[in-house]
Parts: structure tokens; sequence; C-alpha cells
């Protein structure tokens, strides 16, 4: 019974860029033919004739390898699996309980803080930014003949738009889809000849190896054993070393050392930069002292020349002043004493200049916030081709709304029609490009594919080799070890990584 073989398993370069340009069904197709000829080289009807020993030279098995160390390993891990629903579920009930926490908190706090210090009602602004909603808006609140109208033309120049973008949005990928069809067909076309060298190439490695090792064989069945094995030069095409464990430390002792050189940076840039901010800090500590000062030379100057007839600009001019430094009331108190108003007017103008500057609110101008009512308000700020269109309907009579409408309308068509055309021939550039960056990098990978399979092919038959060595150092017979050399060509010729045409 023959087992199929799973072809996505084999990850070699030249799978990875047929994979990559391949459409769905040529991959399909293409992992059908790998999975035959993987079949096709491995089957083979087991003969009745050959004893154990027989088995032994035939299939190259060795009676000293011993299975991996890791293979006996085992680790268990306790089944942890309801402990995170749990803890999530815990979690999530124990923020519900902070929460009501912190809201019967805040309750208290509410009723019994200070109206100076209570956070404003605040009126909850509605905006009405899209015109169809406007104009939809206009339709309820005033339904008239003119509303009606000029909604029912939005709401028409509404789908006419959204229906025009659709199919030129529709056409721009179609046109797009064409020419990257195009630029799949050309980069195909020209990575045949990338495939041809990296195909041949491989089959140049397997022929290399099949004539080296034959001739090296034969020697050994033709003559006998030699003293040593000869180099044919091949190993310096070989691509992979190995570190030694000298090596390993050293590495490992030169990043510890990285790192510790790397966290005294970085402790010491924190320290510096700490202490340049704490500097910046003194000296906007000393700028804002002498702003003050100023300040307070200012007030002191408008207080002292303060009369009954420039009361009312120095009003305005000392509540400015006092909320721009934040001053105490002992600060307000020493210089409204120094006023020479009414007593009654002084200490009025005193009182509301201390609780103003130790509110911790305002109130939001009207205009932008409404009056603090906490009920909805609506307005409108719309941004948008169609409302001009609107205002059109609305008064037909006046030619410059008509002007409006079109001539930004057919500047907003334009704009979008300039974007489409301009991504859409961008988009077919950056494919371009990248089909022929993807076809630079291919050709450079030719080389680094050969190399790649050249390793791994040394790396699966030269255990084999050196069991062939041993077995002439044992004394096999030349029958035996004529067949041993057979089946190790066989797996140079068939044997992993392969080579798929």
């Amino acid at each position: 019974m023959v087992t199929m073989m799973n072809v996505n398993q084999f990850r070699d370069g030249e799978t990875i860029r047929q994979n990559r340009n391949l459409t769905p069904i040529q991959k399909k197709t293409n992992a059908y033919t790998k999975e035959g000829v993987i079949v096709n080289s491995f089957y083979k009807e087991p003969s009745k004739q050959l004893d154990l020993r027989d088995v032994y030279d035939t299939l190259l098995i060795s009676e000293d390898t011993r299975l991996p160390k890791k293979l006996l390993e085992t680790e268990t891990a306790p089944d942890k699996s309801l402990l995170p629903i749990s803890a999530i579920v815990t979690g999530v009930m124990g923020a519900i309980t902070l929460l009501t926490t912190f809201v019967r908190r805040n309750t208290k706090i509410n009723l019994n803080i200070s109206n100076m210090k209570k956070l404003p009602a605040m009126t909850r602004n509605i905006a009405l930014n899209e015109e169809t909603h406007q104009a939809l808006y206009q339709m309820i609140q005033a339904p008239n003949q003119k509303t009606i109208l000029a909604g029912t033309g939005v709401l028409t120049l509404t789908a006419m738009a959204f229906m025009g973008k659709t199919f030129f949005d529709g056409f721009k990928d179609v046109w797009i889809k064409r020419r990257e069809a195009d630029i799949q067909k050309n980069l195909q076309e020209n990575l045949i000849d990338v495939e041809t060298q990296s195909f041949s190439g491989k089959m140049q490695i397997m022929r290399g190896m099949l004539a080296k090792y034959a001739i090296e064989f034969q020697k050994y069945l033709s003559a006998g054993k030699e003293k040593e094995q000869p180099d044919f030069g091949w190993k310096k095409y070989n691509p992979v070393s190995f570190t030694s464990k000298d090596n390993r430390e050293n590495n490992t002792k030169k990043s510890f050392f990285n790192y510790v050189i790397l966290g005294l940076g970085t402790f010491a840039s924190i320290v510096g930069l700490g202490y340049l901010a704490m500097r910046n800090l003194s000296k906007s500590r000393q700028h804002l002292d002498k702003y003050v000062k100023d300040t307070k030379a200012v007030i002191d100057d408008i207080v002292g020349k303060s009369t009954a007839e420039t009361k009312d600009a120095d009003k305005v001019n000392l509540r400015h002043l006092f909320r721009a430094i934040g001053a105490d009331p002992d600060d307000i108190k020493s210089f409204t004493g120094k006023l020479q108003w009414d007593a009654g007017e002084v200490s009025k103008f005193e009182k509301e200049v201390i609780e103003e500057v130790q509110t911790s609110t305002t109130k939001v101008n009207e205009a932008m916030g409404g009056d603090g009512t906490p009920k909805p308000s609506f307005y409108s700020h719309v941004n948008d081709y169609r409302a001009f269109f609107y205002n059109w309907l609305l008064d037909t009579s006046n030619p410059q709304f008509k002007q409006l409408f079109f001539g930004i309308t057919a500047l907003t068509a334009l704009g979008y029609g300039g974007k489409l055309v301009g991504d859409a021939v961008k988009d077919v550039q950056v494919k371009k490009i990248n089909a022929e960056t993807e076809l630079e990098l291919q050709k450079r990978l030719v080389s680094t594919e050969l190399r790649n399979f050249k390793s791994k092919k040394d790396a699966a038959i030269q255990p084999l080799v050196d069991e062939f060595y041993r077995q002439v150092d044992a004394g096999k017979s030349k029958e035996e070890l004529k067949t041993m050399a057979e089946n190790i060509l066989f797996e140079i010729k068939n044997g992993a990584p392969f080579v798929y045409s």
C-alpha cells in the first residue's frame, strides 16, 4: 500500500517561487504532479529472495545507529484551559464592582461639593455634518414645498453620485485586473529562464555527485579497500558551517557585555534627560515668577491711578490680570483695599473677583455650546457639494447659487476622477515594478537555491557514504558493497531534496 505524501512540506526555493506566482489551479496541478513523481520514484516491489542481511545492504541499515535523545524526553504540562476563563470572569465582575464603588463615591462627593467647584451642566450638541441628514432634518422640522423639493433633489443627486462612483470604481478595478493579468503573463514568461537555470543546476549537481561517488565506489569494488578517501575538492562547495562551542560562548559573553553597556547607556540617558527636564522646569518657574512680579506691578499701577471715572474699564483690566496670574485672596484684598471707590462697590468687586478666580469651571459660549440646559440642541456644519444644490433648490431665482453648484460639483467630479485615474495608474505601475523586482530577486536566488540544494544533498548522502566506508573496513564482500553503492547512487538520484520538472 503506497502512502501519498504531502508535497507542501517540501519548501525548497523553486516550490516557494511557483506557489507565489502560480494561479490556484496551477498550484493544485503542480502539487499532483510532484506527488506522482515522488510515489513513482520511491515505490518498488519488494524482493522475496532477500534475506535479512540483504535487506540491510539494500536499505543501508546500520547496526550502530542510535535514536535521538530528544525522542525519549517527555514534557507534560498541567491542564490550565479553564484558568484563563475563570480569571476573565472574575476580573470582569471585579471591574464592575469597582465601577459601582466609584459611582457610589462620586454621588456622595457630588452632594457635598460647593457650587463653585461643581462641574457645570452641559448641552448635548448634535452636529448634522452630512447634507442628506440636514435635508431630512429640514423636511421633518419644517415640511413645506421648498424644503421637500430641496431635500428630494439632494437625495436623488446622492443616489446618482453613488451609482456613478460605483460604476467608475468597478471600471478601475477591472482595468487594473486586466493589466495585472498582462503583468503576470510577462512575469511567468520571464521566470521560465530562471526556473530552467535552477532546474538545470540541480540536475547538474546530481550528475556531478553521481559521477564522483560512482568513480569512488568503483575503486573500492575493483581494487579493494583504499587507505585514504580521495578528496575531489567537492567539500569546498558546501556552504554549511557549524559554530564551535568556544565561539558560541564568546558570542554569549559578547552579547551580555553589549546588554550591560546598553543598560548603562540607557540609565545615563534617563538621568541626563531628567536633569535637563528639571533644569528647564526651574528656568520656566523663574520666567513665571518674573511674569507674576511684572503683572503685579501693572495691577498696582492701575489701582493707584483708578478713579470713579475710569473704574468700569479698570474693573475689566483688573479681572483679566487677576485671572492671568491666579492671584490668591490675600493678594486680591491687598490690591482692592487701595482702590479709591465707594466702599460697598469695592467690597462687591473684591468678592466677585475672588469667587471668579477660585471657581474651577466656567460656562461655554452659548453660540458654541448652548446655554447649558441639559437637553439636545441641533446645528449644521456642512462641507459638501450637495449643500450648494440644496441652496439652489431653495431659491432657484438666485443665479449665483446655480453657478456655485455647477462650479463646485464640476470641481469635485474632476478631483475625484483625477484621483481615480492617478490611483489606477499608480497601482499598475507598482505592480509592474513589483514584478520586475520579483524577477530580479528570483534571478539572484538561483545561486543561493543551488547551494541550498547541494548542502541538503550532502547532508542526506554523507551518512550513507560513511556507512559504506565502515562496511569496507568491516570486510564486506564486493557483492554486498556493490549493492550498497547502487542504493547510494539511487538515493542521490531520487532522494530528498527532490528536483521537479
